[in-house]
C-alpha cells in the first residue's frame, strides 16, 4: 500500500517545482516577481472571439454534451485553415479531430499507439509532453538531437539501425518549445522521405504555426506530398487567439492516427464545451488581423528583452519563433546548472524563468525565457537581472542532485 503506482515511479522529480517553491515563498513575503517561467500568454482574447463565445452560450442547446471528435463546423473550419495557411487538403471527418489542446491530444494519441516495448524517438531538450506522454504510456524514450539538420537525420538513422524493435514514431516541434529553432521545408522533405521509407510515424507539434518574426512563415510538414501517409500533427489555438485557458487545438493529417486518436477520446470526454467549440471556429474563419497584432507584440518583447539582457552582459540569441528565448546561462553561473541559476536569478533579480533541464537533461545548460509580460514590466525585469548579473553573485548554490540526474 506504501508503493508508489507504476506508471507514476516511471515519472522523475518535477523539476519546476523547486522554481515554482521558490517563487510561492517569494510572493507571500509581498515580493514583487516578474514571472518569464511560464509560457501562459498574457493578453486576452480577441473581443469577436469572446462575442461568439456569449452568443453561442446563450443558446440552451449548446448545453449539452458536445462531441468528441469535435462539431463538424469546428472541423470544418480547422480544414479550411489548413488550405489557406498550407495549401493542405484536409477532409474534416477521417483527417481532422478537435482536441483539448495539442497537450491532451499529444498524451491520447500516445495512449492510442504505443505499449510497454515501443520505442519513441524525441528531441532533446524538448517540451515535456512529448516524452512524458508516452512513459505514462508504457513506451520507451530514445532521445535525439533538438536541431532540424542533417544531425538529427544521421541521429534518426543510427536508431532506426541499433534499435529493437524498431522505433514506432519521431516527435518534432518546430517553432520549437523550449528552443525556438525553426524547421525548413526542404528539413521536412528529407524526413518524410526517411520515415516513408523506414515505416515510421511522423508526430508533428505545431503549436506556435503563427508566432514567427521573419519573413517566411514555418511550414507544415504535411505540405511535403505523401506526408499524410506517415503524420499526424497537432495546432493549437492558445497562442494564435490567445485562447489559452480555452483549452481548445486540433489533431490533422493520417487517417489511421486521427481514428485511433478519436477513438480513444470517445471513451474518455464528451468534447469541449460546445460555445467553446462554435467560437474557436469562430477564430478560424473571422479576421486574422488579431493574429498579427499578436506576432508584433511578441516581436517588440523579443527586441526589447535581447536587447537589454546583451546589455546586461548576458549574451542571448534572438529568435525566429515561437515566444521563448532560449537562453545559455551565462559562463559565471553555469556551474550552479539551470535549477540554482533560476533560483539564485529569483531571490537576486526577482525575476522567474524556466530551468532548461525540466525540459531534458541535454537542456540543463541553459534557461527558458518567456514573453508574457508587457514591456514596462520586461524592463523591470532588466533592471533586475542587470544588478544581479554586474554584482558579485555567484555564491555557493548548487542544483539538487537527484534533480540533475534527471
Amino acid at each position: 500500500m506504501t508503493e508508489e503506482f507504476h506508471r507514476i515511479r516511471r515519472l522523475p522529480p518535477y523539476v519546476f517545482a523547486e522554481v515554482n517553491a521558490a517563487k510561492a515563498k517569494a510572493r507571500a513575503m509581498a515580493e514583487d516577481i516578474v514571472d518569464l517561467g511560464m509560457g501562459n500568454p498574457d493578453s486576452p482574447t480577441p473581443p469577436h472571439i469572446v462575442a461568439k463565445l456569449i452568443e453561442a452560450v446563450q443558446d440552451p442547446r449548446t448545453h449539452r454534451y458536445s462531441m468528441s471528435k469535435g462539431i463538424p463546423g469546428l472541423r470544418r473550419a480547422c480544414a479550411g485553415y489548413y488550405e489557406r495557411r498550407f495549401g493542405v487538403k484536409l477532409d474534416p471527418e477521417t483527417e481532422v479531430v478537435a482536441t483539448l489542446g495539442s497537450k491532451e491530444g499529444l498524451a491520447n494519441l500516445a495512449q492510442a499507439i504505443s505499449s510497454p516495448g515501443d520505442t519513441i524517438l524525441v528531441p532533446n531538450p524538448s517540451y515535456p509532453i512529448h516524452q512524458f506522454g508516452f512513459i505514462i504510456a508504457g513506451a520507451s524514450v530514445r532521445s535525439i538531437p533538438y536541431t532540424p539538420d542533417d544531425e538529427m537525420l544521421r541521429a534518426l538513422d543510427r536508431a532506426v539501425r541499433h534499435s529493437v524493435p524498431k522505433p514506432t514514431a519521431v516527435i518534432v516541434n518546430f517553432p520549437s518549445n523550449p528552443t525556438a529553432l525553426v524547421a525548413s521545408i526542404d528539413f521536412y522533405r528529407e524526413l518524410v522521405a526517411f520515415c516513408r521509407r523506414h515505416e515510421l510515424f511522423i508526430l508533428s507539434d505545431l503549436a506556435y504555426a503563427e508566432l514567427y518574426f521573419g519573413a517566411t512563415p514555418p511550414p507544415s510538414v504535411l505540405e511535403v506530398p505523401g506526408a499524410k501517409e506517415v503524420t499526424v500533427e497537432f495546432t493549437s489555438m492558445s497562442k494564435t487567439y490567445n485562447m489559452p485557458g480555452w483549452r481548445m487545438g486540433f489533431a490533422v493529417g493520417n487517417p489511421k492516427l486521427v481514428a485511433a486518436l478519436a477513438r480513444v477520446k470517445s471513451y474518455l470526454d464528451y468534447g469541449a464545451f460546445t460555445p467553446i467549440q462554435v467560437a474557436a471556429a469562430a477564430a478560424l474563419n473571422g479576421p486574422q488581423d488579431c493574429v498579427a497584432e499578436m506576432r508584433a507584440l511578441y516581436r517588440d518583447r523579443r527586441d526589447v528583452l535581447v536587447k537589454g539582457l546583451r546589455q546586461a552582459g548576458w549574451e542571448v540569441p534572438s529568435i525566429e519563433g515561437s515566444m521563448f528565448l532560449w537562453a545559455p546561462i551565462p559562463e559565471k553561473f553555469r556551474h550552479l546548472g539551470s535549477v540554482g541559476f533560476s533560483k539564485l536569478l529569483l531571490e537576486k533579480s526577482k525575476v522567474a524563468v524556466a530551468p532548461g533541464l525540466g525540459f531534458g537533461e541535454h537542456g540543463d545548460g541553459h534557461v527558458r525565457i518567456a514573453l508574457v509580460e508587457n514591456n514596462h514590466r520586461i524592463r523591470q525585469a532588466l533592471r533586475g537581472i542587470r544588478s544581479f548579473l554586474q554584482g558579485d553573485n555567484a555564491g555557493p548554490v548548487e542544483a539538487e542532485p537527484e534533480l540533475v540526474a534527471q
